[in-house]
């Protein structure tokens, strides 16, 4: 089997305006010029910047990705961005059913899978997330939660091409805590397990990302445990330079 290429993944959630957004985004394309990390690279700004960005990574290395859209392609939906506006602003990839999402705005598993398959539809990757909360790992059911979402949130459109799993501890994102190496294979494991029940084969294949509290710091230890294809960085994202010290950490 061809080992699965590494995915890193920069989420710079509601944070950046014009001027530091492409500041950080013309940083960063920089670093790409110097050399390929050796995996893809997809920046996900606020919407309000994607089109600027999409003229400062045009000719680099870096794909720009939306960090949300809705399960239709248009319409009376005031706030929202569709998939295809999404790649009418260049993007190719689409972050869905992140842990702010699903607890900020309620969405479940069936609304996230609606939104993954409208992205697909779009021509999109969709990115999606799973993962437990404190509670839920301290009671022991952290891996049957995984379960759960992964085969929930996926549509009939999945393929590993165009879908790739982030597992986020919801206690780990932005609190500077993170599981062990034990944990977050069992983790993977299990999201492999998800996929292959709802679809009974291609797990393998797929790319199953970490995130969660990730630094240029335990970037190398997470990228080296078994099952490990990536990662969804969040706040140490919005440095250019720490966020290429992660993208480079798995050699």
């Amino acid at each position: 089997m061809t080992p699965r290429r590494p995915l890193f993944v920069a989420n710079w959630k509601m944070n950046g305006l014009h001027a530091d957004g492409i500041a950080r985004a013309s940083a960063l394309a920089g670093h790409t010029a110097g050399g390929d990390c050796g995996g893809d690279i997809v920046v996900c700004p606020p919407a309000t910047l994607l089109f600027a960005l999409r003229a400062v990574f045009a000719g680099s290395a870096i794909a720009l990705g939306g960090q949300d859209c809705h399960a239709a392609a248009e319409g009376a939906h005031t706030g929202d961005v569709s998939g295809p506006m999404l790649v009418d602003a260049g993007c190719t990839h689409v972050i869905v059913g992140h842990s702010e999402r699903r607890a900020g705005h309620g969405e479940g598993n069936e609304e996230v899978a609606a939104k993954a398959a409208a992205a697909h539809a779009a021509g999109l990757a969709a990115i999606v997330c799973v993962g437990e909360s404190a509670a839920e790992r301290n009671a022991g059911r952290a891996l049957a939660v995984i379960g759960r979402q992964v085969e929930g949130s996926l549509p009939a459109s999945a393929t590993p091409d165009n879908t790739a799993i982030a597992y986020e501890p919801v206690w780990a994102i932005g609190t500077g805590r993170t599981p062990g190496p034990a944990d977050i294979e069992a983790a993977h494991a299990q999201v492999r397990v998800g996929w292959e029940r709802r679809f009974s084969g291609g797990g393998e294949a797929l790319r199953v990302l970490y995130g969660g509290s990730v630094t240029a710091r335990n970037a190398g230890g997470m990228l080296a445990v078994p099952g490990v294809d990536g990662v969804l960085v969040g706040g140490a994202s919005l440095s250019a330079d720490a966020f290429w010290q992660i993208c480079q950490a798995h050699r």
